[in-house]
């Protein structure tokens, strides 16, 4: 087996989901149990100032082998120790298929649960990698322990070749991503990277610099509750508002119906009855004033029904989450252009493409720490249908300690 597979199959199989709404960060347990296996790794092989602090985020150094007092930036590569909420991360059991041959990968025959061209055409990318799955009754954990394995690995080829010129790197792993709690917590002046990479990206050769902004939305729906028998011109039903909110949304600015840099307004959860009904929602836009401008529309909404009912029966409270990273980064274009040059003497023609998402970047990037965001070769992240390429996986840690040499050679 690959050395760099054998650390990925070891990460996966450690349960590190993270949990909504916990409280506490880290949400779970298992990350904790994670990032003290990675510190005593990073330890031994040699990593100097490795830590793990009271929220489970893992940090280390590999101190610059420049001579002449060379000043190089320092450099941070950060990957997250959780999975998704979405699908169980417990008892993941690894798959592995060599040298993929183009056609079907049976996950799971009972659950028919099938990879095919068809429907995941990015696996034509593939053909004659190593190619790893879950069983399909978990997801796979490559989203984010493929960026794990990829910062470990090239911590221990720079390690163990010290022609590698390099500045300071910096390396961190952090918790909650997926529930978007660790990036808030993390020690950035502790850390010393004067910007980083999150390793936390799609298929081979993508580099995002570009996210959405976003926020979340909870809409109140209070009414008057009577008896239906007697509920003329006095009963106002939550429920008959909510639908009244909803009907207001606009259908073509949905998930399901936009692609690319169409933003959209995503309902995830409904519930009520006839006291209360509630909805909650997600914001999307590349653009921070048509952010601005959907929060203002869901306001009005509330405004124009409350109008018609004659009262204040709906409410909307709205809280940003994130925003562009790609705001962060104006004056720092030093930071992308080296990437893209470190992937194009990898072998790679980059693929830029705006996350319709957030990462800790986003984050991080907001705070102070500029961090865009590397591919890690993992594809169908968050469900049981998640796969990765071995060979993906190399090619990222060869771009990582590409990015690293660059630097030292411009010094």
């Amino acid at each position: 087996m690959k050395r760099i597979l054998e650390r990925f199959i070891d990460y996966v199989q450690i349960d590190t989901q993270s949990q909504e709404d916990a409280g506490v960060v880290p949400s779970t347990k298992g990350q904790f149990d994670l990032a003290n296996k990675l510190a005593d790794e990073l330890k031994q092989l040699g990593a100097e100032k490795v830590k793990v602090d009271e929220h489970a985020c893992v940090t280390a150094k590999i101190p610059s082998n420049l001579q002449d007092g060379k000043k190089v930036p320092s450099i941070g590569f950060i990957a997250h120790l959780d999975t998704a909420p979405d699908c169980s991360g417990k008892n993941v059991k690894p798959q592995i298929v060599e040298n993929y041959d183009g056609g079907q990968i049976v996950i799971n025959k009972e659950r028919n649960i099938i990879l095919e061209p068809k429907m995941n055409p990015e696996l034509l990318d593939y053909v004659g990698n190593t190619i790893v799955t879950s069983d399909g009754t978990t997801l796979l954990g490559a989203d984010n322990k493929a960026g794990i394995a990829i910062i470990m690995d090239a911590v221990e080829v720079i390690k163990n070749n010290p022609e590698i010129k390099h500045g300071d790197i910096c390396v961190a792993f952090t918790p909650d991503e997926e529930v978007q709690g660790g990036a808030e917590l993390f020690d950035i002046e502790g850390f010393g990277a004067d910007f980083a990479f999150t390793i936390d990206g799609d298929g081979l050769g993508e580099f995002n610099y570009e996210t959405f902004n976003a926020a979340d939305a909870h809409v109140e729906c209070k009414g008057v509750c009577i008896h239906p028998g007697a509920a003329k011109d006095k009963m106002v039903n939550p429920i008959v508002l909510a639908n009244e909110f909803l009907s207001a949304l606009p259908r073509t600015e949905a998930p399901e119906t936009t692609e690319g840099r169409d933003g959209f307004y995503y309902v995830y959860e409904i519930s009520g009855d006839t006291d209360c009904a509630k909805i909650d929602l997600l914001l999307r836009d590349f653009d921070r004033d048509n952010l601005e401008k959907r929060m203002d529309f869901l306001r009005k909404t509330a405004d124009e029904i409350n109008a018609r009912w004659g009262k204040d029966y709906v409410s909307v409270d709205i809280k940003v989450q994130y925003y562009n990273m790609n705001d962060f980064l104006k004056g720092k274009e030093h930071i992308i252009d080296t990437a893209l040059e470190a992937y194009r003497e990898c072998g790679l023609d980059p693929k830029i493409t705006a996350v319709r998402g957030g990462t800790d970047g986003s984050t991080l990037s907001r705070r102070g720490l500029p961090t865009p965001n590397m591919f890690v070769g993992g594809h169908n992240y968050h469900s049981v249908s998640e796969f990765a390429s071995v060979e993906a996986m190399e090619k990222s840690r060869e771009v990582v300690i590409k990015i690293v040499e660059l630097y030292a050679e411009k010094a």
